[in-house]
This record gives structure tokens, C-alpha cells and sequence, in this order.
């Protein structure tokens, strides 16, 4: 291993090669040659002293010291990309129109049902910032730099965060007034088990707290079951059965309606979290300041 540190494009290389799986691969990807490329594993491996990938015809196969060193080079990355963010909104004057991209994380129906809108609003305000949004139902770390600002349905735990409580965003069993028709409306849960229902496939982090609840439907009958809160979303929409979504997005469609709410109902604990170097940033506080508001309006239901 030698004294000298290495250039941060080895490891960008390095990192596109495991993502690509080739050098070809990873040259298209970075807009290099492929000997570039070739170089920068080579020089990258001399450097450290490790063997980074066995060359064989049907591409580069990672070592477990490659492995062991993708989490540090995806920070870097990570790093890198919120550097260029943070500088395209620094040194601007108070009267200066915003400008930079600011990357924000919310989950899959939060991002595609609640977001836009908000943004839209956003966009006529501050047309100089662009959001570069990351659908994701992971906590996305903000330490890390993953991305700028996040919602997230949990207390962000880190000190080192700026985090605003949003309010509580309620879960309950809806259905589309066609399959209650055809089927009719159940009242115990008794009947909800004999109802075709839209459920979670596997067991997550994400969907442990609500797993308990359902447990008098575990013998129920699904009609389909899927990780993905838009499938459910989707499926009530289309009238397949009866499931779990948003109370306030159900309450925008007058065809959807709330089952039993008596029986099932699911506050979110909604917060919106930013790292703190960021607050001197004007465009992640234009865009922290709009996503707080909106998302307030949207739990209260204005």
C-alpha cells in the first residue's frame, strides 16, 4: 500500500465498475475509455495493496476486499454529490433568485399522492431549484449525505439533524364503492376476513408496527398482497378488495371509502429532517421551509 492517497476518480471508477459489473460497463457509465478505466482499478488496487476484482470472460467478479470497501466508496459519492448541491446555492445575495438542485427523500406514495403538488408550488416561487427526488421506503441517511432533506415517518434520532414534527398522517381500511356494491360493507372483523383483501407480502421494519394489527386477518382472504404502498393504493382505487391507505388521500376520491374505522386506525408519525450544515444553504432552506408547510396543510387537511 503506498503513502500516497488516491485520487478520488480511482474510486469512481472503482464503484461504477462493482455497480456495471465490466469495465465496458463502467466506461459508458462515467463517459471514460475502457483502458481509462482499466487504469484506474489498476492503479486503485497498487495503491491499496488489495485485489479488487478476478478478471475472468464474463466480466470483473468482486473481491470481498472490493465488498468490504463499496459502503466507504458510495460515502464518498454521496459526499461528493452534496458538495456540488450545497455549492450551487452558496454566495448568492438575499435578493438573488435561489438557485441548485436539493435532493429530498420521501416514500413511495408520499413522493407520487403528496409531493407534487407541493412542489408545483415550490417550482412558481423558486423556478431556479431543481428537486432531485429519491423514492425510497429506506431511512435515507442524511449523515451520509444520501440526500439533503427527508420525510420520514419515525423521529430522526441524530443529533446533528434539523427536525420538524409534521403531525400524525392516519392509516385505515378503504375500499371503492363498486366492490362495496357487488360485495357489500362489512362491520366486525369477522366479516373483513371474509372480504378479498389487499395485504403486505413480507415482514419489515416498515410494516412490523402495523403486522399485529392484522392479526385477526391472518386466515383472511387476499386477493393480492405486495410491499408496495402504491400497488395498494392502486388495487383499492381499482376496486380489487379492501386495504390499508392514506386517510387524507382516500378523502380526495369520493368512490373511496373508509371501512371500519373503528376498528383499524394508524397514526404515522411524520417528520421532516435536514442536516444541519445545510441550514446556511438558501436553497435547501427555501425547499425545507415549502415541504414543512405543504406537508402541514396536507395533514390537516387544507
Amino acid at each position: 500500500m503506498t503513502s500516497t492517497e488516491p485520487n478520488w476518480d480511482l474510486y469512481r471508477s472503482f464503484l461504477s465498475v462493482l455497480r456495471e459489473g465490466s469495465l465496458s460497463g463502467a466506461a459508458r457509465a462515467l463517459g471514460l475509455t475502457q483502458p481509462t478505466v482499466g487504469r484506474h482499478i489498476d492503479a486503485l488496487e497498487q495503491a491499496l495493496g488489495l485485489s479488487l476484482f478476478t478478471r475472468s470472460q464474463a466480466g470483473f467478479i468482486a473481491t470481498d476486499a472490493a465488498h468490504a470497501l463499496q459502503p466507504y466508496a458510495e460515502t464518498l459519492a454521496s459526499a461528493s454529490s452534496a458538495l456540488l448541491r450545497a455549492a450551487s446555492g452558496i454566495g448568492r445575495g438575499a435578493d438573488a433568485q435561489l438557485t441548485g438542485a436539493v435532493r429530498v427523500t420521501a416514500s413511495e406514495v408520499v413522493s407520487v399522492e403528496v409531493l407534487p403538488p407541493i412542489l408545483a408550488r415550490l417550482r412558481d416561487t423558486h423556478p431556479g431549484i431543481t428537486i432531485e427526488l429519491a423514492v425510497s421506503n429506506r431511512i435515507e441517511n442524511l449523515l451520509r449525505r444520501d440526500a439533503d432533506i427527508a420525510v420520514r415517518m419515525q423521529r430522526p434520532q441524530q443529533d446533528v439533524l434539523v427536525a420538524r414534527r409534521i403531525g400524525n398522517i392516519e392509516l385505515g381500511f378503504h375500499a371503492h364503492r363498486d366492490y362495496l356494491e357487488r360485495h357489500g360493507t362489512p362491520h366486525t372483523w369477522q366479516e373483513l376476513a371474509r372480504h378479498a383483501l389487499i395485504g403486505i407480502d413480507r415482514e419489515s421494519t416498515r410494516a412490523r408496527g402495523i403486522m399485529p394489527l392484522l392479526a385477526a386477518l391472518e386466515g383472511g382472504n387476499y386477493a393480492v398482497r405486495s410491499d408496495s404502498d402504491l400497488v395498494h393504493l392502486s388495487s383499492i382505487r381499482a376496486g380489487l378488495g379492501i386495504g390499508i391507505c392514506q386517510v387524507r388521500l382516500a378523502q380526495r376520491d369520493p368512490a373511496l371509502v373508509r371501512i371500519i374505522p373503528d376498528l383499524l386506525t394508524i397514526p404515522l408519525d411524520t417528520w421532516l429532517a435536514m442536516h444541519e450544515n445545510l441550514r446556511a444553504n438558501p436553497a435547501c432552506a427555501a425547499v425545507y421551509t415549502a415541504l414543512a408547510a405543504g406537508l402541514e396543510d396536507y395533514v390537516n387537511g387544507n
